[in-house]
């Protein structure tokens, strides 16, 4: 009969390493992003905040020319554009802001 050759388990792994006595040094990490207005820059909102403030610049340069039916048709697309406009840039802002 053939003898058979035992492998135990601690053979055919390595031995644990023993742990350091040495503890390493404990260091403080911190975040400020949550709590900096710096965070709120997003490059997106600022986009779509200029678009909006050019807009209304532009209206009010028309009104001060007399240009009012313009400045009217304006007004009817700013009724319904600012309001979108601040709920989806609401919703972007929390969306991508980590807390």
């Amino acid at each position: 009969m053939r003898r058979t050759k035992v492998f135990t388990f601690r053979k055919i792994f390595l031995p644990p390493h023993k742990l350091s006595l040495t503890r390493p040094r404990p260091f403080r990490v911190y975040s400020f992003v949550p709590f900096s207005s710096l965070a709120m820059l997003d490059p997106t909102i600022l986009t779509i905040g200029g678009i909006v403030l050019g807009i209304a610049i532009i209206e009010r340069i028309l009104e001060r020319w007399g240009v009012i039916d313009l400045v009217d048709q304006f007004a009817k697309v700013m009724r319904f554009i600012l309001p979108v406009t601040f709920y989806s840039a609401l919703i972007y802002f929390f969306s991508t802001f980590m807390f």
